[in-house]
C-alpha cells in the first residue's frame, strides 16, 4: 500500500528552488533520532496527543467496534479492535486524534502537485518525493508520478536513505533530476547499532547511482555520539574519492530533536534522548575538511 502522511507546500530545505514534498508512510530503517516517526510504519495508524485529552469520553461513545475503553478518565485503545474508521477523529471535541496515512491516486495526486507550478517556475523548484522512504514504495506507483511530473516538465528530486534494491533506482533514474542521498554513518557496526541495518546496501547504490550518472546531493545528519566527528568525515570523504562519487553538494544536518514529542502520540519510544548536535565550530570543522579535499559545495544546512 502506498500511503502519503503530508504533502508539504513551500519546502526550500528539500532540493533546489521552491518544492512542494510528499512524505510516504513506510521506511526500511530504524534512525533513532527519526524526526518523522509517523513515516516509520508501511501501514495506516491512529495516533492521539494523550496531553491533550480531557477526558470527556466522547471518542469512546462513537467507536463503532469498542475499541475505546475509559480506565481512569483517560481513554484507552485496543488495537486489536480498532479499524481506523476515523469516528473517533472526526467526533474528538479537542481535535487530538488523527488516522495518519492516505492513499493517493496517481491523478489525484499529480494533480495537487501541480498546483504549486507557477512557484516551480519561478525559483527554479518542483517536487521532492520523500519519506519514510519514497524508493520502498510500488515501483510501477512511483514510476506513474515520475512520468506524469516529467510530462508537465516538473522537476523530480527524490529524497531517499538508499536501502532499496539497485532495480528500483534504475527503473525511476531516468525520470529524476536530483537524488538527495543520505549517507548516515561510514562504520558498518555504528550503522546497525544506532540504525537498524548496515551500510553496505546503501553504498553499493550509491556508487551504482554515481556511475550511472546520476545528479547526486550527499546529505549526512551529523549527530555528535554516532558520525559527528572527524574520523567519521575523513571516512566519507575517503570513500567519496576512492568511487569517483562527484556529489553537485553536500550538506551536513545537525541534530534535532524536534520530532520527539511525536512519539507518544504514537505509543513509541524516542531512543534518541542522549544524542547532540555538534557544536557550531565543529560543524564548521566538518565543512572545511570537505572543501578541502575538493568538495567546495559544502554546506550547513539542507
Amino acid at each position: 500500500m502506498n500511503l502519503v502522511t503530508n504533502i508539504q507546500k513551500y519546502s526550500i530545505h528539500d532540493g533546489d528552488g521552491i518544492r512542494t514534498t510528499v512524505f510516504f508512510k513506510g521506511c526500511p530503517l530504524k534512525c533513532e533520532w527519526c524526526h518523522n516517526p509517523e513515516t516509520q510504519r508501511f501501514e495506516r495508524e491512529l495516533q492521539c496527543d494523550k496531553e491533550k485529552c480531557v477526558g470527556c469520553g466522547t471518542c469512546a461513545k462513537v467507536c463503532p467496534n469498542g475499541a475505546i475503553t475509559m480506565v481512569d478518565g483517560k481513554p484507552e485503545l485496543d488495537k486489536e479492535k480498532c479499524r481506523l474508521c476515523g469516528k473517533c477523529d472526526n467526533f474528538c471535541p479537542q481535535g487530538i486524534r488523527e488516522i495518519v496515512g492516505q492513499e493517493y491516486p496517481v491523478k489525484e495526486l499529480v494533480k495537487e502537485l501541480m498546483k504549486d507550478r507557477m512557484f516551480y517556475e519561478q525559483s527554479g523548484g518542483g517536487v521532492t518525493l520523500s519519506g519514510g522512504e519514497v524508493m520502498a514504495m510500488s515501483t510501477d506507483y512511483i514510476l506513474q508520478i515520475a512520468k506524469a511530473l516529467k510530462k508537465e516538465e516538473i522537476s523530480l528530486t527524490i529524497d531517499t536513505c538508499g536501502y532499496v534494491s539497485y532495480d528500483k533506482f534504475e527503473a525511476i533514474l531516468p525520470y529524476v533530476d536530483t537524488f538527495l542521498y543520505d549517507v548516515k554513518v561510514m562504520d558498518p557496526e555504528l550503522h546497525k547499532k544506532y540504525i537498524g541495518v548496515d551500510n553496505k546496501l546503501i553504498l553499493d547504490n550509491l556508487v551504482k547511482l554515481s556511475d550511472a550518472g546520476a545528479r547526486l546531493y550527499i546529505r549526512i545528519p551529523t549527530v555528535k555520539e554516532v558520525n559527528g566527528n572527524v574520523q567519521n568525515m575523513e571516512d566519507t570523504i575517503h570513500f567519496l574519492k576512492e568511487h569517483g562519487i562527484h556529489p553537485a553538494q553536500v550538506n551536513l544536518l545537525p541534530y534535532h530533536n524536534t520530532g520527539s514529542s511525536k512519539y507518544p502520540k504514537l505509543d513509541m519510544e524516542y531512543k534518541g534522548t542522549d544524542l547532540h548536535a555538534p557544536e557550531k565550530e565543529e560543524m564548521e570543522s566538518f565543512v572545511k575538511l570537505f572543501q578541502d579535499a575538493g568538495y567546495t559545495n559544502t554546506k550547513i544546512g539542507g
